[in-house]
């Protein structure tokens, strides 16, 4: 796909892969669009990259998301492309109960919910508009999972499985639909429980996920598969027991 003279939407979008996206975007020639949570992150982010068009957002929020429509319909109305990045990741035990259910149900709103309503709300402008794609942020571990991480890998399957039938339902609209399935990035989004936990590879850094992405999209490659994550998802077709055992080791 062409990658210069669009109108691009991140979500979560001030730090980590959404802000290397960004500044990619940027860089090709293009205006972008970020929103997040945390106005304080946005505003530094906008210091640092003057371009960016900011906006507060807490993509799992109804009244939110319709004030993100409002402000794209009202003043972006040549969008052509959405990136839902927005994303968490929790270590959720359900040996406790519903000790960490709340911590469980703001996971799939943000991992699973947000796309599927932005996509829905966002489709109609996308397809009056030349170039539009839909690029939706999943991860390795859809395809084998960690069970301390049961709830992150299942909205990434899930979300997985929908730019498959959403592609599908799209192919004739002219709307794009990618999939970008990077590996562990090092990122803040498990709040230090890598540390924690002692783990040593902390993944690739967000602005070689960035590249990664940005290449397969020149290239029209709709799941975009990144390092490690090519081998999970071929380990799933042919060694899933064996691989899911030993990432699992200890758990």
């Amino acid at each position: 796909m062409k990658l210069s003279e669009n109108k691009i939407l991140i979500t979560g979008g001030a730090t980590g892969i959404g802000l290397s996206l960004a500044e990619k975007f940027l860089n090709e020639g293009n205006e972008v669009l970020i929103c997040g949570r945390r106005e304080e992150v946005l505003i530094e982010a906008k210091k640092k990259n003057p371009n960016l068009h900011i906006k507060r957002c807490d993509v799992s929020n109804e009244t939110d998301r319709n004030k993100l429509y409002y402000w794209i319909k009202t003043e972006f109305q040549d969008l052509n492309i959405l990136v839902n990045n927005a994303g968490i990741q929790r270590e959720i035990d359900f040996t406790r109960g519903t000790a960490d259910i709340e911590k469980a149900i703001e996971e799939i709103k943000i991992n699973f919910e947000s796309p599927v309503v932005l996509s829905s709300m966002f489709i109609p402008i996308l397809r009056e508009n030349e170039n539009s794609a839909i690029i939706n942020v999943s991860s390795g571990l859809a395809f084998i999972p960690l069970s301390i991480m049961p709830i992150y890998c299942a909205t990434k399957a899930a979300l997985h499985s929908f730019s498959i039938s959403l592609r599908q339902q799209l192919k004739k609209t002219g709307i794009k639909v990618f999939e970008a399935i990077p590996p562990t990035v090092d990122t803040d989004l498990d709040k230090g429980a890598r540390k924690a936990r002692g783990q040593s590879d902390f993944g690739i850094s967000p602005n070689e996920t960035a590249e990664a992405i940005v290449n397969g999209l020149k290239n029209d490659e709709f799941e975009i598969a990144i390092g490690k994550a090519k081998f999970l998802i071929n380990s799933s077709k042919t060694d899933f027991e064996n691989i899911f055992s030993l990432m699992n080791k200890g758990n």
